[in-house]
């Protein structure tokens, strides 16, 4: 199949890519030209995905990987430079969230482990990830949330972790003049398992979250991996260190 788009001979690897966003931007960077390496925890879902899309004519690949652990994300890493030859495109998508809480219910144990997949896990993929990159260059777009941007009815651990991905977001700014862009997006309510999970949990709250917007519905996956796509193309080529809030406008209100 003729690959032409955004990401024409782009090298990528996606975190989280089992379902939801990351599935998403795994269809939508492999129509848009890219060559992808699908990681998550889930060997099933992946092996799932990456048949679909080589049966499609593209170039895919999967790795499980647990954002968390430093050394899988190095391995996946090094797969990724091994198999296309480079990395220069990188979705760090990988999240966790919780049952929300108030501040002082909720448990250490949900603190850590929203911390070590949402924040430990984007530094280990960045840090390996810029690494790989600062020889050619190359862009990285990290996974935040409008919970990065402001206080949601999300749970404090998952609003905090959120913050703290922007925070090394900009942080990474540093890189542009070595030829690595580092940006962050912020979707808004998108439809996903977690999503689904939280709203099976809440009756009511996606229309409580829908009646907070300006465009008031819920985000297909795909129209956040198109903004994933675009900042990490060369249309975004003077973009570094920004947050693009893909949201209906939720945080515009």
């Amino acid at each position: 199949m003729e690959k032409t788009g955004l990401l024409t001979g782009r090298r990528a690897l996606i975190t989280g890519a089992s379902s939801g966003i990351g599935a998403a931007a795994a269809r939508v960077f492999c129509e848009n030209g890219a060559s992808v390496l699908l990681t998550a925890r889930r060997e099933k879902e992946l092996a799932t995905l990456t048949r679909e899309l080589t049966d499609q004519g593209f170039t895919a690949a999967y790795a499980v990987v647990d954002v968390a652990n430093a050394e899988e994300v190095k391995a996946a890493v090094d797969k990724a430079v091994e198999l296309f030859g480079g990395l220069d495109a990188a979705f760090n998508n990988a999240g966790l969230g919780t049952v929300p809480a108030p501040l002082h219910l909720t448990e250490d144990a949900d603190f850590e482990a929203v911390m070590a997949t949402n924040v430990r896990g984007t530094w280990n993929c960045m840090k390996y990830e810029i690494a790989a990159m600062l020889p050619n260059g190359g862009a990285i777009v990290n996974n935040s949330s409008v919970a990065g941007l402001v206080s949601t009815l999300a749970g404090a651990a998952y609003i905090a972790s959120k913050h703290a991905i922007i925070g090394l977001t900009k942080a990474a700014a540093e890189y542009s003049a070595q030829g690595v862009r580092v940006n962050a997006i912020a979707p808004g309510t998108t439809r996903s398992e977690m999503m689904a999970q939280w709203f099976d949990l809440n009756p009511g709250i996606e229309e409580q979250l829908h009646a907070m917007a300006p465009l008031p519905r819920t985000a297909d996956p795909r129209e956040i991996a198109h903004a994933a796509a675009w900042l990490l193309s060369d249309q975004a080529s003077f973009v570094v260190g920004a947050t693009v809030p893909v949201d209906g406008g939720w945080t515009a209100r």
